[in-house]
């Protein structure tokens, strides 16, 4: 397995591992309708890689498979952050919050921030980033829990 960037040919599988996290996954601490509003089945691809392009955003590549994604915007900030339903436990999230933590070390950022789900809470505490608060965030008219943390280095 490999840490590599954002290729545009990796989009839709981006989508799916995504999609199929977020419902297998995080239906653990959110609600069928929650899953719903945060994956819904029909996604804008257009939408989707303007925003991989726009970050700085890798990939976790599995001999092809794309097996985890996350993006790194250049204030320091870690947008979208996923590892593959079935890889999950892997050290694949550790690699790829390795990358990134490197990354912005290269970029002079010193601060990295995250709204982590319920579910993503406990990886990022034990990589080193404290809740800053607890935060209800609305998606497509729907309410999540969730928490900011950070991690200054």
């Amino acid at each position: 397995m490999i840490i590599r960037r954002y290729k545009l040919e990796d989009t839709v599988s981006i989508m799916e591992l995504f999609y199929n996290t977020v419902h297998g996954i995080n239906i653990r601490d959110y609600s069928q309708e929650q899953v719903n509003a945060w994956a819904p089945k029909s996604m804008n691809y257009q939408e989707w890689k303007d925003k991989l392009i726009q970050k700085i955003s890798y990939v976790a590549d599995d001999n092809g498979k794309i097996v985890g994604f996350g993006e790194l915007e250049e204030d320091g900030h870690i947008d979208c952050f996923y590892c593959h339903k079935d890889f999950q436990g892997k050290g694949i999230g550790t690699k790829l919050l390795e990358t990134i933590q490197s990354k912005a070390e290269s970029l002079g950022i010193k601060r990295l921030f995250v709204e982590a789900s319920i579910t993503a809470k406990p990886f990022f505490e034990a990589k080193g980033f404290k809740v800053v608060k607890c935060q209800e965030v609305e998606r497509r008219g729907i309410k999540f829990k969730n928490y900011a943390m950070e991690k200054v280095f």
